[in-house]
């Protein structure tokens, strides 16, 4: 069965609910992770279970087929959008059927070779990409996520090549992967990673629902954690993630460790590359972007860290425009109007500087009275226009704000130690002994000994 959607996309808002159920020439699919990311996808789900009179329509919580075929590119905003769809991988109660996957690893490097079987326990994490379920190893009983995503035959995913690249406690680990095909020779990637029970965005509306405000303990441990990470990745890795958010960061309640995931909108970007400008979530979408910018850096990343920050500190989202207009109206409420060498260092190519003058939101209105001052300095230094004016991930680190994880007798509110957070690796390397001194405290040195002292010549 095959349903044609004809979608009016504004961007950053979903498509309207026109369906037509009719059969259509297939047209030739174009890959979404290679040099097409302008392809903005649709989302449907299947609301009544296999029913011949249920509707399907557009959702954005959770996914109910196994297969989901996207076709056609387009660069105007008005597209149409084939998908297939086959067998239903969820029961009516929202939980993944017990289905069974097989596939054999090792056999690499004279290691031997080993089947490993998983057993599909529920989804956990749906989206235009494809289904994230949680799965049990029958063999070891260890608790995995696989991703499973439709592959183009024609080209490599680099979301696979990106996180075989990635080694750090603060990104999500890839185990393995494999292939598998359907009866239709479709082929789908899995990718078999660390299981973590819970996404910021979960923790999040926790609190949200019970009224209260994040603890400023864990909004310093937590972002402190992902400036961790996006300083590993921009510079080790070389990698954008370009869809950071609550959702894809993930956060063990136990430990409370955080770990960045979805590298599905990720690249290393290249100086003198064009890359599309219509990505990132719409709240978190860095202003050169909503510019129009094609030249960015891994500096989009920070803003949206910032977004994120924000939301903690405030309990909601600071920039929540209902499309890319609202968005922008969104960041000048605070920032006030962009100048226009502001707007230049976002976009040289852009030329239409009709813009409402309005005059920024003092940062310390936008949060309450009691906010520290340190929280609110690190957010306007997040947060500015020009790119090249946001500290880098590591200077976050450094930041005052989170001063008090480095203490020697910081605890979680538990009385627990802290995850580990002071075990830096190759993103020091090029750093400034002044901002090396800042981010390790005297504690840690004096425990590592001369193990830190080697590793910090090597490093200069």
């Amino acid at each position: 069965m095959i349903w044609c959607i004809a979608v009016n996309v504004m961007r950053g808002g979903f498509p309207p609910n026109y369906l037509h159920n009719e059969k259509k020439k297939k047209k030739k699919k174009e890959s979404a992770n290679e040099g097409k990311e302008g392809f903005e996808r649709a989302v449907i789900t299947w609301d009544a279970v296999c029913s011949q009179s249920a509707t399907p329509k557009f959702c954005a919580n959770r996914i109910s087929f196994d297969v989901l075929r996207f076709f056609s590119y387009c660069r105007s905003w008005r597209k149409i959008v084939l998908i297939e769809i086959s067998a239903p991988v969820m029961d009516g109660n929202g939980t993944v059927t017990g289905h069974i996957i097989s596939t054999t690893i090792g056999g690499k490097n004279g290691e031997p070779k080993q089947t490993v079987s998983y057993m599909a326990e529920r989804v956990v994490g749906t989206g235009s990409f494809g289904i994230v379920f949680q799965a049990k190893c029958i063999e070891t009983g260890e608790t995995v996520a696989i991703k499973k995503v439709l592959q183009d035959r024609r080209y490599k995913n680099r979301e696979l090549q990106l996180m075989r690249t990635m080694d750090h406690p603060n990104i999500v680990s890839l185990k393995h992967c494999f292939f598998s095909t359907t009866s239709q020779n479709e082929l789908f990637l899995n990718l078999v990673m660390e299981y973590v029970p819970e996404s910021m965005f979960r923790v999040l509306k926790h609190y949200s629902d019970a009224n209260q405000k994040m603890p400023l303990i864990y909004v310093k441990l937590y972002t402190y954690q992902i400036f961790r990470g996006l300083a590993y990745m921009h510079s080790v890795a070389g990698v954008c993630h370009r869809d950071l958010k609550p959702q894809n960061v993930l956060v063990d309640p136990a430990t409370h460790l955080v770990k960045i995931c979805d590298f599905g909108s990720a690249k290393v970007l290249v100086r003198g590359e064009a890359n599309i400008s219509y990505i990132c979530s719409r709240f978190y979408r860095a202003p050169e972007l909503i510019f129009g910018a094609t030249e960015y850096t891994t500096s989009i990343d920070i803003w949206s860290a910032g977004c994120v920050l924000a939301e903690l500190l405030l309990g909601q989202p600071l920039f929540p425009g209902e499309n890319a207009v609202g968005q922008l109206v969104e960041v000048i409420k605070v920032l006030g109007t962009p100048t226009r060498e502001e707007i230049r260092c976002m976009n040289p190519n852009y030329s239409d500087f009709r813009f409402p003058q309005i005059k920024a939101h003092p940062w310390h209105k936008v949060f309450h009275k009691r906010m520290p001052p340190e929280a609110i300095d690190l957010t306007s230094r997040l947060l500015q226009y020009s790119p090249n004016l946001r500290c880098t991930a590591l200077e976050a680190c450094a930041h005052p704000f989170f001063d008090e994880l480095r203490e020697p007798n910081a605890r979680l509110p538990n009385g627990r130690s802290l995850p580990p957070l002071f075990n830096f690796k190759q993103e020091l390397s090029g750093a400034s002994p002044d901002l090396i001194n800042k981010l390790i405290p005297d504690h840690v040195k004096r425990q590592m000994g001369l193990q830190f002292f080697a590793s910090y010549d090597g490093m200069a």
